[in-house]
């Protein structure tokens, strides 16, 4: 938008009618005044009616034409508002921005309020608020004459009218001309410094619109710290399982190339090597990669461990490898598929897994069930509607609408959990991560009692020979008693207890342990070709809780469930569109009772509940 200010009163385009500006020596003759310039200035320039279409002769003409015709006196106005020249300004391009928006209605402005269209008689009850915004600063009509025409209140009555002197009335008018130009020039800057303010915004608007949304940072960063992988390596279920599956499975992991997705402190890939691997692969973004390769090299495993940092989706594998024999991961999140880390499991196997290669694990299921949360919702919700003695029931009012990770524990289950979505990793596309499922839950509850939430947790399971597992496996249970990690090694390198000497010479013991142990090594392989050995472990309330927690889904209309009380419903998952690491979950079901359960299901019925899990 181009703006023309003349400032500068020796700017003048004479018309044919009207006379040339004498020179000097003509002014001191004619004792032209200040007055009798402006005059001569704005009788150049045609100028518009503040209230109707009107095209006058001049500024002059128009402030008389609406004052006469209109009642509207604009000195006046300005006089009784107490306005500088910038408050004129305002007041004149308002009441040309409005009228030419809006002739005969509303106009709506960007500060979202609604202004009525200003009639001769609403401006007089103007009180200046209506047009403080700096966007009255904006010429609404190029070169307007309105924008350049003195107030006759501005003038320096004193100076000019005490004395007859012509050299102070000269010096009075230069002081006015002085301070016309001052006025006029801080309003082209504030109006350029306006414009470049919008033109920045525009830009800065542009480069945010064209830049790619980065949701990896802060997670990246999040698992640069030591923390989150102690907690992870302590969870014994997680970690012994893993241990269990690679350090048992010969068949998969002696002489394999394996990739190790999201390393992390390498724990995967030191197991890997100690089964046999031949080359393991260990890849992280964040920064705990560079302590995984002192991990490697601490272990004198760096022969067959490399690190490599970066995404799985940039990086190229070390040494001319193109393919891998086993990609293993643990990339499971809070309600299985929080932080989207199995996208980058599902590249990593769609770049370097050979045909035929295995997956580790290879099938996760997600588990949906009804669950009394009587003590979350106490600690969560029902706990702020009194503190000490205040109501702060406010606090609460959004906490049904985010999914809360927390543990509950296997009296909580009241019912049979339900596999919402069954994800077989060698197959299953991204996009398929976005689901919608229907499910049926029946109530097990003995007693009547109040169904506050869906409880949310899944099932991993490992093969040996990478396919899925039978319909109806169950993951395994892990006890609170339950040894787990001594099975699989000896705990601090230390060796199994010896039992006492026998009677045989040290050469018959030797044979005999040896005979002993060919034989169980022959069985272990017999057995493993025989059938697909299925290593897993659960999340849910029944198993000893890990770091994964459960995912709690609170009801806003919690219910009361006897046994055999149905509940029918869908569960609809998708990636964020805020951030494609969390999860937007939305859950509708209807309540029946077991006798009713095959009756029509009106929509008054379905009760719909929306989630975020992050």
């Amino acid at each position: 938008m181009s703006i023309h200010l003349h400032a500068d009163p020796k700017v003048v385009e004479p018309e044919d009618d009207v006379e040339s500006i004498p020179s000097s020596e003509e002014e001191d003759d004619d004792d032209q005044t200040w007055e009798d310039w402006v005059s001569d200035s704005n009788g150049s320039q045609p100028c518009k009616s503040l209230f109707d279409d009107k095209t006058l002769q001049s500024a002059e003409a128009a402030l008389d034409y609406d004052k006469k015709t209109h009642g509207v006196d604009l000195n006046q106005v300005c006089t009784k508002l107490s306005l500088d020249i910038h408050g004129r300004i305002r007041l004149i391009n308002f009441i040309r921005k409005t009228v030419r928006r809006r002739p005969q209605s509303f106009a709506i402005y960007s500060f979202s309020s609604v202004i009525q269209k200003p009639t001769p008689e609403s401006v007089s009850q103007l009180g200046g608020s209506e047009f403080s915004s700096d966007e009255y600063l904006r010429p609404v009509l190029e070169d307007d004459p309105l924008l350049q025409l003195q107030s006759d209140d501005w003038s320096d009555s004193e100076d000019e009218g005490s004395t007859s002197d012509p050299d102070k009335r000269i010096k009075a008018l230069e002081k006015k001309l002085e301070q016309a130009r001052a006025e006029f020039d801080a309003y082209r800057a504030l109006i350029n410094q306006r414009l470049n303010l919008i033109e920045a915004a525009s830009d800065t608007a542009a480069e945010s619109a064209s830049k790619p949304r980065d949701d990896d940072t802060h997670y990246f960063e999040s698992y640069g710290a030591n923390d989150i992988h102690a907690v992870m390596i302590q969870d014994k279920v997680r970690t012994s399982t893993y241990a269990r599956y690679i350090l048992t499975t010969p068949s998969v992991f002696e002489g394999a190339t394996v990739l190790d997705v999201g390393c992390g402190t390498g724990i995967l890939s030191l197991f890997a090597a100690r089964a046999g691997a031949r080359k393991v692969i260990a890849v992280d973004a964040s920064d705990i990669a560079e302590k995984a390769e002192k991990i490697v090299r601490a272990n004198d495993l760096q022969n067959i461990i490399t690190v490599v940092r970066g995404k799985v989706e940039d990086i190229r594998l070390p040494d001319g490898i193109e393919k891998v024999d086993v990609i293993i991961s643990e990339w499971m999140g809070y309600a299985l598929l929080y932080e989207s880390m199995l996208d980058s499991v599902l590249t990593a196997r769609n770049r370097f897994l050979k045909p035929g290669g295995i997956m580790a694990p290879s099938q996760c299921q997600m588990m949906l069930g009804l669950c009394d949360a009587s003590e979350i919702v106490k600690d969560r919700i029902s706990f702020w509607n009194d503190v000490y003695g205040f109501d702060l029931s406010t606090m609460a009012q959004e906490v049904p609408d985010e999914a809360i990770v927390d543990v509950v524990g296997p009296h909580t289950m009241l019912s049979d959990p339900h596999v919402i979505k069954d994800i077989y990793i060698p197959e299953v596309s991204t996009r398929q991560l976005d689901f919608t499922s229907a499910f049926k839950l029946v109530s097990t509850a003995q007693r009547r009692t109040k169904v506050t939430a869906f409880i949310l947790y899944f099932d991993t399971f490992f093969t040996r020979s990478g396919q899925p597992v039978p319909p109806g496996t169950e993951a395994q249970i892990v006890g609170e008693d339950q040894v787990l990690v001594a099975e699989v090694w000896p705990v601090g390198g230390k060796p199994a207890p010896q039992r006492r000497a026998s009677q045989h010479s040290q050469a018959e013991r030797k044979l005999e342990r040896r005979k002993t142990e060919d034989e169980a090594t022959l069985k272990a392989k017999e057995k493993e070709k025989a059938a697909d050995v299925v290593t897993s472990f659960s999340t849910g309330p029944r198993s000893i809780p890990t770091h994964w927690k459960h995912t709690l889904f609170i009801l806003r209309e919690p219910f009361i469930a006897d046994e055999g009380t149905v509940v029918l419903g869908q569960f609809c998952c998708r990636k964020s569109d805020s951030n494609s690491r969390e999860l937007d979950v939305e859950i509708r079901y209807t309540v029946k009772d077991g006798e009713n359960v095959n009756a029509t299901t009106s929509r008054d019925d379905v009760i719909v509940q929306m989630y975020k899990v992050r």
